[in-house]
């Protein structure tokens, strides 16, 4: 009965160390899950102060603000976004020539 015990619980033990399996690539923990470096559009609805470390690290860097909308320009890309705030929130993401920006 005692060596039933044992290797149930080590079978188990086994199955739980099978399922750690760390070669199926590496993700960038930096990265946000939405939005790309000439995208933003789908950071719409987001909570502004929570999205801003987002987009800073997919490359855009602040242009300017008038009132609630910012611009963000992505040098590398060329990527430019108007970002309208509202009530803490991303109401408007809209994609911009990079001239506008």
């Amino acid at each position: 009965m005692k060596s039933k015990v044992l290797l149930v619980i080590g079978t188990m033990c086994i199955s739980a160390l099978a399922a750690c399996d760390e070669s199926s690539g590496s993700v960038d923990a930096s990265a946000p899950t939405v939005g790309s470096s000439s995208d933003l559009s789908s950071f719409e609805g987001a909570r502004a102060g929570q999205a801003e470390m987002g987009i800073q690290s997919l490359g855009f860097e602040l242009i300017r603000s008038e009132g609630l909308t910012s611009y963000w320009f992505n040098k590398d890309t060329g990527a430019c976004a108007r970002i309208t705030t509202s009530e803490g929130r991303y109401s408007d993401v809209a994609m911009l020539p990079s001239s506008d920006c």
